[in-house]
Protein backbone atom coordinates (compact mmCIF):
# COMPACT_ATOMS: atom_id res chain seq x y z
CA UNK A 1 0.00 0.00 0.00
CA UNK A 2 1.27 3.78 -0.80
CA UNK A 3 2.68 5.26 2.05
CA UNK A 4 1.50 9.18 1.56
CA UNK A 5 3.67 12.08 3.51
CA UNK A 6 1.60 15.53 4.42
CA UNK A 7 3.39 18.74 2.72
CA UNK A 8 2.95 20.05 5.92
CA UNK A 9 2.37 18.89 9.34
CA UNK A 10 0.80 22.15 11.67
CA UNK A 11 3.17 21.19 15.08
CA UNK A 12 1.12 20.28 18.23
CA UNK A 13 2.46 22.62 20.69
CA UNK A 14 1.17 25.42 17.88
CA UNK A 15 -2.48 23.95 17.68
CA UNK A 16 -2.36 23.61 21.83
CA UNK A 17 -1.94 27.87 21.54
CA UNK A 18 -4.68 28.11 19.69
CA UNK A 19 -6.77 26.03 21.63
CA UNK A 20 -5.82 27.87 24.94
CA UNK A 21 -6.81 31.31 23.67
CA UNK A 22 -10.15 29.74 22.76
CA UNK A 23 -10.69 28.48 25.86
CA UNK A 24 -10.17 31.19 27.32
CA UNK A 25 -11.87 33.37 25.11
CA UNK A 26 -14.83 30.85 25.69
CA UNK A 27 -14.42 31.26 29.53
CA UNK A 28 -15.22 35.27 28.71
CA UNK A 29 -17.66 35.33 26.49
CA UNK A 30 -19.78 31.93 27.09
CA UNK A 31 -19.04 30.75 30.67
CA UNK A 32 -22.10 28.42 30.10
CA UNK A 33 -20.89 26.40 27.34
CA UNK A 34 -18.95 23.08 27.70
CA UNK A 35 -17.23 23.44 25.12
CA UNK A 36 -17.59 24.80 21.13
CA UNK A 37 -18.58 22.95 17.40
CA UNK A 38 -16.81 24.40 14.63
CA UNK A 39 -18.14 23.50 11.42
CA UNK A 40 -16.39 26.79 8.65
CA UNK A 41 -13.66 24.51 6.89
CA UNK A 42 -10.77 27.52 7.72
CA UNK A 43 -11.67 27.76 11.26
CA UNK A 44 -11.59 23.86 11.42
CA UNK A 45 -7.99 24.40 9.68
CA UNK A 46 -7.26 27.30 11.98
CA UNK A 47 -7.85 24.50 14.80
CA UNK A 48 -6.66 21.37 13.65
CA UNK A 49 -4.52 21.53 10.62
CA UNK A 50 -6.00 20.23 7.96
CA UNK A 51 -9.09 21.62 6.13
CA UNK A 52 -11.51 18.90 7.13
CA UNK A 53 -14.73 18.58 5.98
CA UNK A 54 -16.81 17.94 8.84
CA UNK A 55 -16.84 19.60 12.04
CA UNK A 56 -14.56 20.25 15.30
CA UNK A 57 -15.00 20.33 19.04
CA UNK A 58 -13.31 21.81 21.17
CA UNK A 59 -14.41 20.73 24.80
CA UNK A 60 -13.98 23.29 27.51
CA UNK A 61 -11.90 20.93 29.57
CA UNK A 62 -10.50 17.05 27.94
CA UNK A 63 -9.62 16.09 24.64
CA UNK A 64 -10.36 17.90 20.91
CA UNK A 65 -12.15 15.89 18.56
CA UNK A 66 -12.31 16.22 14.47
CA UNK A 67 -15.45 14.33 12.98
CA UNK A 68 -14.82 14.14 9.37
CA UNK A 69 -17.45 13.14 6.35
CA UNK A 70 -15.13 12.43 4.06
CA UNK A 71 -11.17 12.29 3.51
CA UNK A 72 -10.55 11.24 7.01
CA UNK A 73 -7.35 9.64 5.77
CA UNK A 74 -6.32 13.10 4.79
CA UNK A 75 -6.74 14.63 8.01
CA UNK A 76 -4.81 12.23 9.84
CA UNK A 77 -1.87 12.87 7.66
CA UNK A 78 -1.97 16.42 8.00
CA UNK A 79 -3.61 17.04 11.50
CA UNK A 80 -1.03 16.14 14.76
CA UNK A 81 -4.54 15.90 16.78
CA UNK A 82 -5.17 12.23 18.59
CA UNK A 83 -8.71 12.18 18.05
CA UNK A 84 -9.85 12.17 14.29
CA UNK A 85 -13.22 10.06 13.45
CA UNK A 86 -15.46 9.54 10.97
CA UNK A 87 -19.68 10.41 10.90
CA UNK A 88 -22.36 10.45 8.84
CA UNK A 89 -24.94 12.90 10.64
CA UNK A 90 -24.93 15.44 12.96
CA UNK A 91 -27.35 12.95 14.44
CA UNK A 92 -23.86 10.96 15.33
CA UNK A 93 -22.42 14.24 17.15
CA UNK A 94 -23.42 13.40 20.42
CA UNK A 95 -22.70 9.28 20.26
CA UNK A 96 -19.05 9.90 18.92
CA UNK A 97 -17.89 12.18 21.42
CA UNK A 98 -19.77 9.96 24.54
CA UNK A 99 -17.55 6.75 23.34
CA UNK A 100 -14.64 9.31 23.01
CA UNK A 101 -14.93 10.32 26.43
CA UNK A 102 -15.19 14.23 25.19
CA UNK A 103 -19.11 14.44 25.64
CA UNK A 104 -21.02 17.27 24.95
CA UNK A 105 -22.35 19.32 27.84
CA UNK A 106 -25.81 20.51 28.24
CA UNK A 107 -25.20 23.77 26.49
CA UNK A 108 -23.00 24.06 23.75
CA UNK A 109 -21.29 27.16 21.89
CA UNK A 110 -22.24 26.60 18.25
CA UNK A 111 -20.42 28.56 15.31
CA UNK A 112 -23.67 30.28 13.86
CA UNK A 113 -22.01 31.57 10.91
CA UNK A 114 -20.29 28.04 9.87
CA UNK A 115 -23.73 26.78 8.93
CA UNK A 116 -26.69 27.55 6.66
CA UNK A 117 -29.68 28.62 8.09
CA UNK A 118 -31.10 24.78 6.35
CA UNK A 119 -28.29 23.02 8.14
CA UNK A 120 -28.86 24.90 11.56
CA UNK A 121 -31.62 24.01 11.86
CA UNK A 122 -30.81 20.12 11.16
CA UNK A 123 -28.32 20.36 13.93
CA UNK A 124 -31.01 21.91 16.26
CA UNK A 125 -32.99 19.00 15.48
CA UNK A 126 -30.32 16.10 15.94
CA UNK A 127 -28.98 17.68 19.16
CA UNK A 128 -32.58 18.47 20.86
CA UNK A 129 -31.93 18.45 23.94
CA UNK A 130 -29.04 20.91 23.60
CA UNK A 131 -28.77 24.56 24.58
CA UNK A 132 -27.29 26.48 21.67
CA UNK A 133 -25.20 29.63 22.47
CA UNK A 134 -22.88 31.60 19.64
CA UNK A 135 -19.19 31.21 19.70
CA UNK A 136 -18.43 33.53 16.68
CA UNK A 137 -16.92 36.24 18.62
CA UNK A 138 -14.63 33.78 20.02
CA UNK A 139 -13.64 32.59 16.81
CA UNK A 140 -13.24 36.31 15.22
CA UNK A 141 -11.10 37.27 18.64
CA UNK A 142 -8.82 34.18 18.78
CA UNK A 143 -7.81 34.77 14.66
CA UNK A 144 -6.99 38.15 15.22
CA UNK A 145 -4.04 37.66 16.91
CA UNK A 146 -1.75 35.75 14.99
CA UNK A 147 1.10 33.38 16.43
CA UNK A 148 4.89 33.64 16.11
CA UNK A 149 4.18 30.45 13.70
CA UNK A 150 1.74 32.27 11.33
CA UNK A 151 3.63 35.48 11.48
CA UNK A 152 6.50 34.15 9.67
CA UNK A 153 4.24 32.88 7.15
CA UNK A 154 2.77 36.25 6.69
CA UNK A 155 5.93 37.92 7.08
CA UNK A 156 7.24 35.65 4.08
CA UNK A 157 3.99 36.54 1.85
CA UNK A 158 4.58 40.02 2.10
CA UNK A 159 8.04 40.13 1.07
CA UNK A 160 7.03 38.50 -2.24
CA UNK A 161 4.16 40.03 -2.54
CA UNK A 162 5.75 43.54 -2.78
CA UNK A 163 8.56 42.07 -4.58
CA UNK A 164 5.70 40.82 -7.47
CA UNK A 165 3.72 43.97 -7.66
CA UNK A 166 6.85 47.07 -7.08
CA UNK A 167 9.49 45.40 -8.86
CA UNK A 168 8.28 42.79 -11.23
CA UNK A 169 4.83 43.50 -12.71
CA UNK A 170 6.32 47.00 -14.07
CA UNK A 171 8.34 45.39 -16.54
CA UNK A 172 5.62 43.30 -17.99
CA UNK A 173 3.03 46.28 -18.58
CA UNK A 174 3.20 49.03 -20.61
CA UNK A 175 0.14 51.47 -21.47
CA UNK A 176 -1.64 50.34 -24.20
CA UNK A 177 -2.57 47.16 -22.64
CA UNK A 178 -6.33 46.46 -21.33
CA UNK A 179 -6.86 45.74 -17.59
CA UNK A 180 -7.08 41.45 -18.61
CA UNK A 181 -3.83 41.81 -19.95
CA UNK A 182 -2.50 43.13 -17.01
CA UNK A 183 -4.51 40.67 -14.83
CA UNK A 184 -2.84 37.94 -16.51
CA UNK A 185 0.67 39.68 -16.24
CA UNK A 186 0.10 39.80 -12.32
CA UNK A 187 -1.27 36.02 -12.09
CA UNK A 188 2.10 34.97 -13.63
CA UNK A 189 3.99 37.16 -11.09
CA UNK A 190 2.78 35.73 -8.05
CA UNK A 191 2.33 32.16 -9.05
CA UNK A 192 6.27 32.08 -9.95
CA UNK A 193 6.39 33.30 -6.27
CA UNK A 194 4.20 30.54 -4.88
CA UNK A 195 0.50 32.60 -4.10
CA UNK A 196 -1.96 29.45 -3.61
CA UNK A 197 -4.24 30.60 -6.42
CA UNK A 198 -7.00 31.29 -3.77
CA UNK A 199 -8.27 34.02 -1.84
CA UNK A 200 -10.80 33.40 1.01
CA UNK A 201 -13.23 35.99 2.76
CA UNK A 202 -15.32 35.88 5.73
CA UNK A 203 -17.99 37.57 5.25
CA UNK A 204 -21.10 35.46 3.80
CA UNK A 205 -21.41 35.74 -0.09
CA UNK A 206 -18.64 37.63 -0.37
CA UNK A 207 -16.34 36.40 -3.31
CA UNK A 208 -12.91 37.59 -4.49
CA UNK A 209 -10.35 36.22 -7.70
CA UNK A 210 -7.26 37.80 -7.70
CA UNK A 211 -8.53 41.37 -6.98
CA UNK A 212 -8.93 44.75 -8.41
CA UNK A 213 -6.93 45.87 -11.55
CA UNK A 214 -8.57 49.33 -12.39
CA UNK A 215 -7.20 51.98 -15.28
CA UNK A 216 -7.97 55.42 -15.26
CA UNK A 217 -11.72 56.05 -14.66
CA UNK A 218 -12.53 52.26 -13.67
CA UNK A 219 -11.28 52.92 -10.81
CA UNK A 220 -14.39 54.27 -9.50
CA UNK A 221 -16.61 52.22 -10.82
CA UNK A 222 -19.80 51.44 -9.15
CA UNK A 223 -18.60 48.27 -6.78
CA UNK A 224 -20.09 45.47 -5.30
CA UNK A 225 -17.53 44.47 -3.11
CA UNK A 226 -17.01 46.19 0.20
CA UNK A 227 -13.72 47.98 -0.76
CA UNK A 228 -13.14 51.54 -2.29
CA UNK A 229 -11.52 50.87 -5.54
CA UNK A 230 -13.99 50.28 -8.37
CA UNK A 231 -13.27 47.76 -10.64
CA UNK A 232 -15.35 46.66 -14.06
CA UNK A 233 -14.18 43.32 -13.96
CA UNK A 234 -14.71 40.24 -16.65
CA UNK A 235 -18.45 40.48 -16.77
CA UNK A 236 -21.98 41.23 -14.60
CA UNK A 237 -21.96 37.40 -13.42
CA UNK A 238 -18.33 37.83 -13.01
CA UNK A 239 -17.42 41.23 -11.66
CA UNK A 240 -13.66 40.49 -10.79
CA UNK A 241 -10.32 40.78 -12.14
CA UNK A 242 -10.03 43.13 -14.38
CA UNK A 243 -11.98 44.30 -18.49
CA UNK A 244 -10.52 43.10 -21.61
CA UNK A 245 -12.55 46.46 -22.83
CA UNK A 246 -10.59 49.17 -20.80
CA UNK A 247 -7.38 49.98 -22.06
CA UNK A 248 -4.63 51.63 -19.79
CA UNK A 249 -4.00 54.94 -21.69
CA UNK A 250 -0.84 57.26 -21.30
CA UNK A 251 -1.57 59.93 -18.63
CA UNK A 252 -3.72 58.53 -16.52
CA UNK A 253 -3.79 55.93 -13.32
CA UNK A 254 -3.56 51.99 -13.47
CA UNK A 255 -4.63 50.82 -9.34
CA UNK A 256 -3.60 47.23 -8.88
CA UNK A 257 -5.39 46.00 -5.49
CA UNK A 258 -4.68 42.43 -5.31
CA UNK A 259 -4.07 40.00 -2.43
CA UNK A 260 -0.98 37.91 -1.81
CA UNK A 261 -2.45 34.16 -0.41
CA UNK A 262 0.88 31.57 0.84
CA UNK A 263 0.35 28.93 2.28
CA UNK A 264 -3.37 30.25 3.39
CA UNK A 265 -2.13 33.16 4.69
CA UNK A 266 -3.01 36.37 3.38
CA UNK A 267 -1.47 39.55 2.84
CA UNK A 268 -3.14 42.93 0.93
CA UNK A 269 -1.60 45.47 -0.73
CA UNK A 270 -2.61 48.27 -3.20
CA UNK A 271 0.16 49.23 -5.75
CA UNK A 272 -0.62 52.08 -8.09
CA UNK A 273 1.37 52.83 -11.63
CA UNK A 274 0.98 56.03 -14.05
CA UNK A 275 1.34 55.40 -17.62
CA UNK A 276 4.62 58.25 -18.12
CA UNK A 277 7.20 60.44 -16.65
CA UNK A 278 6.65 61.65 -12.86
CA UNK A 279 6.53 64.91 -14.44
CA UNK A 280 3.13 64.45 -16.45
CA UNK A 281 1.60 63.67 -13.10
CA UNK A 282 -1.00 66.25 -12.37
CA UNK A 283 -0.52 68.25 -9.24
CA UNK A 284 -3.92 67.13 -8.10
CA UNK A 285 -3.04 63.68 -8.67
CA UNK A 286 0.38 63.97 -6.77
CA UNK A 287 -1.42 65.63 -3.96
CA UNK A 288 -3.87 63.25 -3.58
CA UNK A 289 -1.49 60.09 -3.93
CA UNK A 290 0.68 62.16 -1.15
CA UNK A 291 -2.08 62.91 1.20
CA UNK A 292 -2.82 58.93 1.30
CA UNK A 293 0.79 58.05 1.63
CA UNK A 294 0.51 60.50 4.36
CA UNK A 295 -2.64 58.73 6.25
CA UNK A 296 -1.02 55.64 5.83
CA UNK A 297 1.77 56.59 7.80
CA UNK A 298 -0.57 58.20 10.69
CA UNK A 299 -2.42 55.14 10.89
CA UNK A 300 0.81 52.98 11.45
CA UNK A 301 2.44 55.60 13.82
CA UNK A 302 -1.03 54.97 16.28
CA UNK A 303 -1.34 51.28 15.39
CA UNK A 304 -0.03 50.03 18.91
CA UNK A 305 -1.29 47.68 21.71
CA UNK A 306 -3.34 49.36 23.52
CA UNK A 307 -4.88 51.81 20.70
CA UNK A 308 -8.67 51.84 19.66
CA UNK A 309 -9.26 51.40 16.31
CA UNK A 310 -12.18 53.95 16.02
CA UNK A 311 -10.04 56.63 17.12
CA UNK A 312 -7.51 55.90 14.41
CA UNK A 313 -10.37 56.12 11.90
CA UNK A 314 -11.77 58.96 12.85
CA UNK A 315 -8.04 60.88 12.83
CA UNK A 316 -7.75 59.33 9.30
CA UNK A 317 -10.78 61.24 7.98
CA UNK A 318 -10.34 64.22 9.78
CA UNK A 319 -6.77 64.45 8.04
CA UNK A 320 -8.39 63.55 4.18
CA UNK A 321 -11.25 66.43 4.86
CA UNK A 322 -8.30 69.13 6.61
CA UNK A 323 -5.97 68.00 2.82
CA UNK A 324 -9.38 69.12 0.58
CA UNK A 325 -10.41 65.20 -0.32
CA UNK A 326 -13.76 64.44 1.83
CA UNK A 327 -15.71 63.68 -1.09
CA UNK A 328 -13.15 61.31 -2.62
CA UNK A 329 -11.61 60.01 0.47
CA UNK A 330 -12.44 55.97 0.39
CA UNK A 331 -14.26 56.34 -2.74
CA UNK A 332 -16.87 58.41 -4.36
CA UNK A 333 -20.33 59.23 -3.76
CA UNK A 334 -22.28 56.16 -2.45
CA UNK A 335 -19.40 53.75 -3.33
CA UNK A 336 -17.87 55.72 -0.13
CA UNK A 337 -17.10 52.71 2.20
CA UNK A 338 -16.92 53.63 6.11
CA UNK A 339 -13.69 52.20 7.23
CA UNK A 340 -9.63 52.76 6.39
CA UNK A 341 -7.94 49.18 6.91
CA UNK A 342 -8.81 45.58 8.08
CA UNK A 343 -7.65 42.66 10.11
CA UNK A 344 -6.12 40.08 7.80
CA UNK A 345 -4.44 36.40 7.79
CA UNK A 346 -6.44 33.07 7.03
CA UNK A 347 -8.99 35.60 5.54
CA UNK A 348 -8.86 39.04 3.69
CA UNK A 349 -11.44 40.39 6.08
CA UNK A 350 -10.81 39.78 9.93
CA UNK A 351 -10.59 41.69 12.85
CA UNK A 352 -10.22 44.33 13.88
CA UNK A 353 -11.68 46.81 11.39
CA UNK A 354 -10.16 50.51 11.35
CA UNK A 355 -14.14 51.95 11.67
CA UNK A 356 -16.52 53.87 13.94
CA UNK A 357 -17.80 51.28 16.95
CA UNK A 358 -14.35 49.24 16.81
CA UNK A 359 -13.93 49.94 20.37
CA UNK A 360 -11.55 46.61 22.00
CA UNK A 361 -7.99 47.59 22.38
CA UNK A 362 -5.22 46.57 19.37
CA UNK A 363 -2.94 44.01 20.24
CA UNK A 364 0.77 42.87 19.77
CA UNK A 365 0.11 40.42 17.32
CA UNK A 366 -2.55 41.41 15.10
CA UNK A 367 -1.99 42.13 11.08
CA UNK A 368 -4.42 44.51 9.84
CA UNK A 369 -4.67 45.84 5.79
CA UNK A 370 -4.37 49.81 5.79
CA UNK A 371 -5.57 51.46 2.77
CA UNK A 372 -6.58 54.98 2.44
CA UNK A 373 -7.60 55.50 -1.25
CA UNK A 374 -9.34 59.17 -2.87
CA UNK A 375 -11.00 58.70 -6.19
CA UNK A 376 -10.71 61.80 -8.24
CA UNK A 377 -13.90 62.57 -10.74
CA UNK A 378 -12.24 62.10 -14.18
CA UNK A 379 -9.45 60.08 -13.71
CA UNK A 380 -9.38 57.27 -11.51
CA UNK A 381 -8.51 56.42 -8.11
CA UNK A 382 -5.06 57.14 -6.32
CA UNK A 383 -3.82 55.88 -2.76
CA UNK A 384 -2.14 53.02 -1.21
CA UNK A 385 -2.47 49.75 0.86
CA UNK A 386 0.02 47.94 2.92
CA UNK A 387 -0.17 44.87 5.39
CA UNK A 388 1.35 45.99 8.99
CA UNK A 389 1.92 43.60 12.08
CA UNK A 390 1.50 45.25 15.47
CA UNK A 391 4.03 44.81 17.67
CA UNK A 392 5.28 45.38 21.02
CA UNK A 393 6.95 48.69 19.25
CA UNK A 394 4.23 49.68 16.95
CA UNK A 395 3.02 48.75 13.61
CA UNK A 396 6.08 47.26 11.19
CA UNK A 397 5.19 47.25 7.62
CA UNK A 398 5.62 43.78 5.82
CA UNK A 399 4.51 44.57 2.46
CA UNK A 400 7.22 47.17 1.57
CA UNK A 401 8.59 50.75 2.34
CA UNK A 402 8.40 51.93 -0.97
CA UNK A 403 4.84 53.76 -1.34
CA UNK A 404 4.75 56.30 -4.29
CA UNK A 405 3.37 55.49 -7.76
CA UNK A 406 5.19 53.33 -10.20
CA UNK A 407 5.78 55.30 -13.52
CA UNK A 408 5.56 53.00 -16.69
CA UNK A 409 5.82 54.93 -20.10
Amino acid sequence: MTRHTAIEVIPSKELEKRHARCRALLETHAPQASGMLVFARVNIYHLTGTLGNGLFWLPKEGAPVLLVRHGIERCRLESPLEHIHSFRSYGDIAKVLHEVDSPLGDTVAVEYSGLTWQLGELLRAKLADKTFVSCDTILTLARSVKTPWELAKLRLAGQRHHESLHRELPRLIRPGMNEREISHRAWDVFFARGHSGILRMNAFGEEIFLGHVSAGENGNYPNHFNGPLGVKGEHPATPYMGYSGTVWKKGSPLAVDIGFCLEGYHTDKTQLYWSGKADSIPDSVRRAHDTSIAIQHHVAERMRPGAIPSEIYREAVQMADKAGFAEGFMALGKGKVPFVGHGIGLGIDEFPVLANKFDAPMEAGMVMAVEPKIGIEGIGMVGVENTFEITENGAACITGDEYDMVCVE
